[in-house]
């Protein structure tokens, strides 16, 4: 069977995305893990599967490189945002399905394969304080730790370490964040599906931003994120003292090639 693909990135992250509407590909987690390697697949962070919906423009299946199935990805949601764009699906504003719940995206603009997107994203509802650590659900669990010279940590061994914790049942993914000053911050995350340490991370972006405006200055509701793949911007109102709604993460995303693989090869 050949399925047919088209590859984006936001902000460095990179996704498979496949059109399921008129025939669902079927893909074992090993099929996932062999599309997403980047010497003998066609390389990325995930793979995304579009679907019809009933109740909303389409359905999004997250499936992370190692094979398992994602509740949500941000940097991915909004690539996903401009496929469906791309497939004419839905209007300025897409309304779309993950396993986390509805989300959605206002395309603020367009330029052939690249556009803007600003996406909505879960409520958090309560914040974990630890140990010199923050623990929240941004739609993917995830840990944050702020850190004075953020490009000095060792992401792939502290976050690998930090991603098994038996502290954490499910695993997580792992932020350092470095605060450059108001309303700004630094970010690196070792993602737990991907088990290394990515290009950018929408959800954790948007942990980072959370617990930053809670911890440092509860004003400041409107961040600017710099990640290793570029920048984004996380706004969000406080609805309580450790519950927060009406988050969006921001950030371009670029739509790079399409091409076709025979399911035999992987």
């Amino acid at each position: 069977m050949k399925i047919e693909f088209v590859k984006y990135e936001g902000a460095g992250n990179d996704f498979v995305m496949i059109d399921c509407r008129v025939e669902d590909t079927l893909l074992a987690s090993g099929d996932i893990v062999a599309l997403c390697d980047r010497r003998f697949g066609i390389g990325g962070d995930g793979v995304m599967t579009l679907h019809d919906s009933e109740d909303c423009d389409c359905v999004m299946h997250y499936y992370n490189a190692d094979g398992s199935e994602g509740e949500m990805c941000g940097n991915g949601g909004r690539c996903f945002a401009l496929f469906a764009e791309h497939l004419n699906i839905g209007g300025t504003t897409k309304s779309f399905e993950a396993l986390d719940g509805m989300h959605s995206a206002d395309l603020l603009s367009k330029d052939g394969f690249r556009g803007e997107i600003r996406l909505s994203m879960i409520d958090v509802e309560s914040i974990e304080c630890g140990d010199g650590y923050w623990f929240l659900n941004t739609g993917v669990p995830h840990y944050v730790e702020f850190v004075d010279d953020v490009d000095s940590v060792d992401v792939g061994g502290r976050g690998r370490e930090i991603r098994y914790d038996k502290r954490f049942a499910q695993g997580t993914n792992v932020n350092f964040v470095q605060i450059v000053g108001e309303g700004e911050i630094k970010m690196r995350t070792y993602e737990r599906g991907v088990e290394n340490e990515t290009f950018a991370c929408g959800t954790g972006a948007t942990a980072a931003a959370i617990i930053t405006n809670l911890t440092t200055d509860l004003k400041v509701t409107k961040y600017l994120v710099h990640v290793l793949g570029g920048d984004l911007t996380i706004d969000f109102e406080r609805s309580g003292d450790m519950c927060y709604c009406n988050i969006y993460l921001s950030g371009g995303a670029r739509r790079v090639f399409e091409g076709v693989i025979d399911s035999c090869n992987l």
